[in-house]
């Protein structure tokens, strides 16, 4: 089964939760037994990536490790061409929607799909959206950050991302964010899209979790949570809220 597929089935039963693991934040030995614990806590998929990824060898070592450690289907979160690692599942092939600067909308995507295609990766066509605070995503991308009350501009892009034929759209508040999407702006994003919507950033508990759940959201991703004490607790707390 691809993962597009596996993504597909398993939301016909239940919303998702996904695990961001950055290979610029613990050594590829680390991540294998983060996601070892991810997954033992009831996560659905392994997320690799980052805004600050500088080596292509760390996310093949990071990839490898995770795949020793765990079953679940590894999904690369790509930052540039250059940074791609052969040994995942797949990748979301993303184009950062609301990015000044074109190679982030699509350039970088020209070079990385003859890698994709080489490697044999699963493209995931990902529509990816930044909205306030934005955090170092929107630094790095050059986003024109969607402030929370700018509902309607959000709900042009997901819409867009639909038309043009992608298959997720992605709301990411930044990594570390202090607040995610707003509880209106997934609401309103979601009625207007068919496609799976992923919420992320700034979701750091139970709670916070199962309120973009019930605004909306079909996927939730945590990462900066995993790098804390008491994860696998706090893990569960989330996806057990997602799920329940």
């Amino acid at each position: 089964m691809g993962t597009m597929d596996y993504i597909t089935k398993k939301l016909k039963e239940t919303p998702l939760h996904f695990t961001l693991i950055d290979p610029e934040k613990q050594t590829p030995e680390k991540a294998g037994k983060t996601a070892k614990i991810a997954e033992n806590a009831g996560t659905d998929l392994i997320m690799v990536g980052g805004s600050t990824i500088s080596s292509q060898q760390m996310v093949d070592e990071t990839v490898l490790k995770i795949k020793e450690n765990t079953s679940l289907p590894v999904v690369l979160f790509p930052t540039a061409a250059k940074y791609l690692s052969k040994h995942a599942d797949a990748i979301f092939f993303m184009s950062l929607l609301n990015s000044k600067n074109i190679r982030h909308v699509i350039r970088e995507h020209v070079f990385g799909s003859l890698i994709v295609r080489e490697y044999g990766l699963e493209p995931l066509p990902m529509g990816y959206i930044v909205t306030e605070p934005g955090m170092k995503v929107a630094e790095i991308g050059e986003a024109e950050i969607i402030k929370r009350d700018d509902i309607k501009t959000a709900m042009g892009y997901a819409l867009a991302a639909e038309y043009l034929g992608m298959k997720l759209v992605y709301l990411e508040a930044g990594s570390g964010a202090p607040y995610p999407a707003s509880n209106d702006m997934i609401k309103k994003v979601k009625e207007i899209i068919k496609i799976p919507l992923i919420v992320g950033g700034g979701i750091r508990n139970a709670d916070t979790a199962r309120e973009k759940i019930k605004a909306g959201a079909d996927i939730i991703v945590t990462g900066t949570i995993i790098e804390g004490e008491n994860m696998e607790e706090k893990l569960k707390e989330i996806i057990k809220a997602i799920k329940r």
